[in-house]
């Protein structure tokens, strides 16, 4: 049988990147507390991702639901200022 031609570069071993926040969880993720939210926040507003945050599932949802609900009531923007 033909089997497939061994490559010649060696194996890339992936590490895993090093987390940007380092936080606790806490119980309750409260959407008025703004200085919190703002901190899983990138400069454009968006919400940074799990990946990058190193934040559980269960916290994430919690902190996006969090983040919805304070940029309906006004509290943080839906979009950061253009800066041209």
């Amino acid at each position: 049988m033909a089997r497939g031609k061994k490559s010649s570069k060696p194996r890339r071993r992936t590490s895993e990147p090093p987390k940007k926040i380092e936080i606790d969880e806490p119980e309750y993720v409260d959407y008025k507390d703004v200085d919190m939210l703002k901190r899983f926040l990138n400069e454009q507003g968006k919400l940074l991702p799990r990946r990058v945050t190193g934040v559980s599932a269960k916290f994430q949802r919690q902190l996006t639901r969090a983040t919805k609900r304070a940029r309906h009531l006004s509290l943080i923007p839906f979009v950061a200022d253009a800066v041209r």
